[in-house]
């Protein structure tokens, strides 16, 4: 079967366990927003996806803990490009900006709903390895050459 998922590539490399870790750290807020409702929770994985998103990772305070956790617990650098890591961190952003947006709004329904997306997909890529963001950039790229 012929496997045609395309990933971003921009031959830079970064951590994957450290995104796995970072990822794993946007599941645990995520579900604690789901309990509780915390706005405020949201505004934060917002300003944190957006500093990843602008290569400011140096800044983001998830990825400041998650390279506190790897030191202390000596995990292996393992390489890997940073583009697809990059553009989930934008879809990323692009949900917990929506998330915010209901929320505020209070349809509560579906904040809930996206917000299960988000948790669902921070589970895969920390747990499993999984970045569903090179599906996604399949489809628009698909979807983009429809359009032309």
């Amino acid at each position: 079967m012929k496997n045609d998922i395309q990933c971003p590539v921009d031959f830079i490399s970064i951590n994957e366990n450290k995104a796995r870790l970072t990822a794993f750290f946007v599941l645990v807020l995520a579900s604690i927003f789901l309990v509780t409702a915390l706005w405020i929770i949201m505004v934060f994985l917002v300003v944190d996806f957006f500093l990843r998103v602008n290569n400011w990772g140096k800044y983001s305070l998830l990825a400041i803990l998650s390279d506190a956790v790897i030191r202390q617990l000596k995990i292996k650098n393992k390489p890997t490009d940073r583009a697809p890591k990059r553009f989930a961190a934008g879809v990323g952003l692009l949900f917990t900006v929506g998330i915010l947006i209901l929320t505020l709004f209070q349809l509560t329904v579906l904040s809930i709903i996206v917000t299960m997306v988000l948790v669902f997909f921070a589970f895969l890529e920390s747990f499993a390895g999984f970045c569903a963001g090179c599906y996604v950039y399949t489809g628009v790229k698909k979807f983009s050459n429809i359009l032309k």
